[in-house]
């Protein structure tokens, strides 16, 4: 599986609103100015966003787009699917033998566990609490 610009993008929209969850709206073309992003581009990924129930705009000249619920209950696989369809590694399994088959089927569920358990919250206190951060490494 490999996570397009979409899912990324996706997740950078998510993120800045997680972080700046219960202050108010925050206009797209403010994380695209913050994140060198394009505000058309993230404007197309809001809508499936907002159409899941992601995210939920406010309208007006203070407007734009806040979380409708706590960062916590928001979850990376929530936004992946929603961007990116179904996580599948590997198509066709089914032609495979079947030693190959419950491979596929292991890597695939683990990377559903890592993106369904990892929340906007984990991914927000992670940047906060960075355990590299500070750490000087020689070569």
């Amino acid at each position: 599986m490999k996570i397009s610009t979409k899912g990324r993008y996706g997740l950078t929209i998510m993120l800045e609103l997680a972080r700046n969850f219960g202050d108010g709206p925050i206009p797209l073309k403010t994380i695209a100015k913050e994140n060198n992003l394009s505000e058309h581009y993230l404007e197309q990924l809001a809508a499936p966003l907002r159409n899941a129930g992601l995210i939920k705009s406010v309208r007006g000249a203070y407007g734009g787009y806040i979380l409708p619920e706590d960062p916590k209950q928001i979850s990376a696989g929530d936004i992946i699917r929603v961007l990116e369809g179904p996580i599948v590694l590997v198509e066709g399994i089914e032609d495979e033998e079947p030693a190959k088959q419950a491979l596929w089927k292991r890597v695939t569920e683990a990377v559903k566990e890592v993106l369904d358990t990892t929340t906007l919250e984990d991914l927000v206190n992670h940047e906060k609490d960075d355990p590299l951060e500070g750490y000087m490494f020689y070569i």
